[in-house]
């Protein structure tokens, strides 16, 4: 049995139980009697629209998964799902921070980590992927991680293992999503890097960044994640936008340098483009 499965007063105590709150907690912040929530769950009263959406809200139940809770309750599904390029504003947005973004790399993902669009920084490091982890579309993780991909060329590859499986798994936690579960069993399938103190730095006490040999060097870098607020679409509410950021002076260099290289090819007419 999926999230998704069962009728409403199911969905509810499922993602009650998920989130680990009692009925007594959930009652309260969602301003409902904790007999009319108990009722809800065993299936002796069917939630209202807007009870559904205070309870998916005070829950956290992704969007993708609050159609299923109308539905169970007879009523008409409220979140849409569209591609990226019917989002407008929303897309727009993206475009402006992939763009606004360089010399640096930024990326968009969606809840997979599947890639949306990445500026031309990042496209720079995607270029001649093996066939096993170029997708389409190229799957973010498993370019880092597997064999074939960035895992030879990472110093700390064993730090950033760990790091990576870890928000997986947090990612799982909160969406119950089966692809992801998928993709946590591949990830940790790939053989583990043995940790090397010569080799291998810790991370900064700070951040752990991403440590990768290139052909500009070794580049090291930190990254951030954006998510929009307050989202109504299912696209919207799983887009991440992954922003990189030198962690030292060599690497912010580096990343300019290979800027200027890409510059002056376009300009011969050679250039790469997104």
């Amino acid at each position: 049995m999926t999230m998704s499965d069962g009728d409403v007063g199911q969905l509810v105590r499922r993602w009650r139980l998920r989130r680990r709150r009692s009925q007594l907690d959930v009652s309260l912040a969602a301003e409902v009697s904790t007999r009319h929530l108990s009722f809800i769950e065993t299936g002796r009263a069917v939630p209202s629209r807007a009870m559904i959406e205070r309870l998916c809200d005070e829950l956290d139940v992704p969007l993708r998964e609050r159609n299923a809770f109308y539905l169970a309750a007879g009523l008409a599904p409220v979140h849409r799902e569209r591609p990226l390029s019917e989002l407008g504003a929303a897309r727009a947005a993206v475009e402006a921070v992939l763009d606004g973004h360089e010399p640096n790399p930024a990326a968009a993902v969606d809840i997979h980590w599947d890639l949306l669009a990445c500026n031309k920084a990042m496209a720079r490091f995607l270029t001649d992927l093996p066939p096993e982890v170029a997708g389409p579309p190229p799957n973010m993780l498993r370019v880092t991680m597997h064999p074939s991909g960035f895992a030879s060329r990472l110093r700390n590859a064993a730090e950033w293992r760990a790091h990576t499986l870890r928000r997986v798994r947090r990612q799982l936690e909160r969406t119950a999503d089966p692809v992801l579960a998928d993709l946590l069993a591949e990830l940790e399938s790939y053989p583990a890097p043995v940790p090397a103190d010569d080799r291998e730095p810790a991370s900064n006490g700070i951040s752990t960044p991403m440590r990768l040999v290139t052909d500009a060097g070794e580049l090291s870098l930190l990254y951030t994640v954006t998510v929009f607020g307050s989202p109504r679409d299912i696209t919207l509410d799983e887009i991440a936008i992954e922003t990189f950021f030198p962690a030292d002076d060599a690497t912010r260099s580096a990343l300019r340098r290979l800027a200027g290289d890409v510059r002056d090819r376009e300009r011969s007419g050679t250039g790469l483009t997104r």
